[in-house]
């Protein structure tokens, strides 16, 4: 038998041994200040009293360095719940298309960090006051099912089949498929979110809000392409 391993079996029967007897220290408390080990944050030795102080003075370090982040996401997730609320109230308040469009676009790049947006509709509307409208703009087939394949909103770089409709300088996109909640009812259109910055939209991230704008977005449109006589 090495060295090493009668080292692990006495150090395992050392481990036992304080294990089975809890009052060790009790009756041996000046051992605690005799024995010394080396400073993990300098040079030098410590007495094992001051090392378990310091091993739990790193540990409330890293879960104060956690509740701090979580924190900073709470108030972040908040930020963003209060914009989409804002949003939603003022998408109710719009009385026109053409100016339910330009509130979608703009609200999106201020307060979303959204560079650049697009509605494409893929349902005809009989209404001919509304049929040269650009979100009737005719995209392709191959596009159009993609979207519909979506299971939540895509995130990330530009997908291929995107072809050319948001400016190619774009380094980021979201996907959003507009359409109800029905099982049984295809989306009718798609919302797309382009940003310059590459960090902006990334794959995994969550999709949640992102989710609830398209929501909000497809039912205010539905709204008035009704009222509109679609």
């Amino acid at each position: 038998m090495t060295s090493n391993q009668d080292e692990t079996i006495y150090a395992e029967q050392v481990k036992d041994y304080l294990r089975n007897h809890p009052n060790f220290f009790e009756k041996n408390a000046t051992l605690l200040t005799e024995i010394t080990l080396p400073n993990p944050h300098g040079t030098g030795v410590i007495s094992l009293t001051e090392r378990q102080q310091l091993a739990q003075r790193d540990k409330i370090r890293v879960i104060e360095a956690m509740m701090a982040q979580m924190i900073v996401h709470a108030e972040e997730n908040d930020a963003t719940s209060e914009k989409v609320h804002q949003f939603s109230v003022k998408l109710l308040n719009q009385q026109s298309y053409t100016a339910l469009q330009q509130l979608i676009a703009e609200t999106l790049k201020l307060d979303f960090a959204v560079t650049d947006s697009l509605i494409r509709i893929w349902v005809k509307p009989s209404n001919s006051a509304i049929v040269q409208d650009p979100t009737f703009t005719h995209v392709s087939e191959a596009f159009n099912e993609w979207v519909i394949s979506l299971s939540q909103p895509y995130c990330g770089t530009k997908p291929e089949i995107l072809g050319d409709l948001l400016d190619s300088k774009l380094q980021s996109f979201v996907i959003i498929p507009l359409g109800t909640k029905a099982a049984d009812q295809r989306p009718f259109g798609v919302l797309i979110l382009g940003a310059e910055d590459k960090d902006r939209f990334k794959i995994g991230m969550g999709t949640l809000y992102l989710e609830h704008i398209g929501e909000l977005v497809a039912a205010t449109l539905l709204n008035h392409l009704f009222a509109l006589n679609l």
